[in-house]
């Protein structure tokens, strides 16, 4: 597959329209830093933005026409609507408009790029793989999708020849790039708001895997039905390596997770003790894809395997929100049934014998539409699970659609409002039980409430 990918040296000066985004002010941190003038603004004035600015970038708050000044290209992200002044000005100028993932390929050239992909992990392989490397002594250019702690920030131009980026499947960009080593961590049904069908899903993966090159790899975990067959059909086709990694007997790369505390991960005859940080059976897999990564880069398996001892997990990935009264409250992502399961299953691991209590978001009407079901599922395995109404985020309401589609298949939770969500946690955690605030919305500020209600 062959795609166009313009010379970063060709873009002149760059205005970001959405700078305040996670993804947009990584590529626009790594731009900077290369010596590209660089611009942007949001809707809000939020912190990242000072820290660009004070890295040499021109930043305004609010859209405005004139915001765009002298910019040469323009990059827009996802969440940026088509009436938006100032891309409207852009497009009537005829200035070259740029989706993130195309901004973001042209700081790649030159790099050996490594791209993480798939419905889950994607956030935390990819900040293991970087802080894998940077704890090896390899300086990685990187771009994540969530703030490192162990990294100080989610995005950094670095003097090797390696490029570390998560690769978003949501919208179809990851076609976006040139990959020398793939990862795909899982392959399942979501985004159906942009695929239409899962098999449309599936295909994308398929022409992702295709983009490398044949002194490339495939990297797929084996415990996943999807990315397995991904690896299979890949495989067959002889363009490119494949090789997988998981808890199967048939991984190129072992894991063997027997628990906290207990996870190693084998090539071959040679088995090397992990000392993880995070909780889950997840995260074990997540650290095998990277271990296999810095291998296949040149790092040593022993070096490798230590160094992953150092991550302690990314922003919004099961991060302590802190404690009190013995109740410790945790904030995660997770925003797909197989994700509030992973969640849901560290919350267990790190509570023991004592409770779980859960309150949840749904993100997006469609998604909701689409898996009711399998939330319900996956949330009843808490204790109480509180459900929060939907955050619609970039979609209009869907008659019918409600968080109700959710609650009422519950065996142990029911629907809150916002303003009761605190009280009704605060009513049923005790001294060593796990809170935990879930979801891709505005969810994550009550972890914060929480903690202080709880007079941590």
């Amino acid at each position: 597959m062959t795609i166009s990918i313009a010379p970063l040296e060709s873009l002149g000066r760059v205005h970001f329209i959405g700078i305040g985004g996670v993804g947009m002010s990584a590529v626009a941190r790594i731009m900077v830093a290369r010596g590209v003038p660089v611009s942007g603004t949001d809707a809000k004035d939020l912190p990242v933005m000072h820290d660009l600015s004070s890295a040499g970038a021109r930043i305004a708050v609010g859209y405005d026409q004139d915001n765009l000044a002298d910019a040469q290209t323009i990059v827009a992200g996802s969440a940026i609507r088509a009436d938006n002044p100032e891309l409207t000005a852009a497009r009537a100028a005829g200035l070259p408009v740029l989706h993130r993932s195309e901004a973001l390929a042209a700081t790649m050239a030159g790099h050996r790029v490594v791209t993480v992909a798939g419905t889950h992990g994607k956030s935390t392989t990819t900040s293991m793989i970087a802080v894998l490397l940077k704890e090896a002594g390899v300086d990685p250019s990187f771009a994540i999708g969530a703030n490192v702690p162990a990294l100080g920030v989610n995005a950094a131009h670095g003097e090797s020849d390696i490029f570390v980026a998560e690769a978003d499947e949501s919208d179809g960009s990851f076609l976006n790039y040139r990959p020398l080593i793939a990862v795909v961590t899982n392959v399942e049904a979501d985004h159906l708001d942009h695929y239409g069908t899962p098999e449309a899903v599936f295909a994308s993966f398929d022409n992702f895997a295709a983009l490398l090159p044949a002194d490339g790899v495939l990297l797929a975990c084996a415990d996943d039905a999807g990315a397995r067959a991904l690896a299979a059909r890949t495989a067959s086709l002889g363009t490119t390596r494949v090789l997988t990694y998981g808890t199967s007997e048939d991984a190129d790369v072992r894991l063997f997770d027997g628990g906290p505390g207990d996870v190693s991960v084998a090539i071959g005859a040679d088995v090397h003790r992990v000392e993880l940080q995070v909780p889950g059976r997840h995260n074990a897999l997540n650290a095998a894809a990277a271990f296999a990564v810095a291998v296949e880069l040149g790092v040593k398996p022993d070096d490798a395997a230590a160094a992953l001892g150092q991550f302690t997990g990314a922003s919004r990935r099961f991060e302590l929100k802190g404690q009190g009264r013995g109740v410790r409250v945790y904030d995660d992502y997770a925003h797909h049934p197989t994700e509030v399961r992973a969640a849901l299953s560290a919350a267990r691991s790190v509570a023991g014998g004592k409770k779980v209590h859960v309150l949840f978001q749904p993100h997006l009407f469609s998604r909701t539409r689409e898996f009711a079901g399998e939330f319900a599922a996956a949330l009843d395995a808490a204790d109480t699970a509180l459900i929060l109404d939907i955050y619609p985020a970039r979609e209009d309401p869907i008659p019918g659609v409600t968080s109700a589609l959710i609650a009422d298949q519950l065996a142990t939770g029911r629907l809150v409002g916002a303003g009761e969500a605190v009280g009704a946690l605060m009513a049923v955690a005790s001294d060593g039980d796990v809170v935990l605030t879930v979801g891709a919305g505005d969810v994550t500020a009550y972890g914060p409430v929480i903690v202080e209600a709880l007079g941590g």
